[in-house]
């Protein structure tokens, strides 16, 4: 089974993407803090005018992939703990 994966669009002065990287992060068990329970890459949407065009009004945008299957979009806005535990488990 392969490491699962997130990607958070979102943008560098948003305090909404900052607080759902620190809330995602939270998720890890206090034992499993390294880099190896899940990754996570941040992307800043202005950097590319496809991703503002895409998630410009949504962000922060959290999308989940695991074992080589499609991303999909787990939450926006706010971190939705639930879904994420819910595509941890699965």
């Amino acid at each position: 089974m392969s490491t699962p994966h997130f990607t958070l669009y979102g943008r560098s002065y948003c305090h909404l993407c900052e607080d759902m990287l620190q809330a995602l992060l939270a998720l890890r068990p206090v034992d499993e803090k390294d880099a190896s329970w899940f990754a996570v890459d941040v992307i800043d949407v202005d950097a590319y005018p496809g991703l503002v065009a895409k998630y410009d009004e949504l962000v922060p945008v959290l999308m989940g992939n695991k074992d080589g299957q499609e991303a999909v979009q787990l939450c926006h806005y706010f971190l939705d703990g639930e879904a994420v535990k819910r595509f941890l488990n699965d």
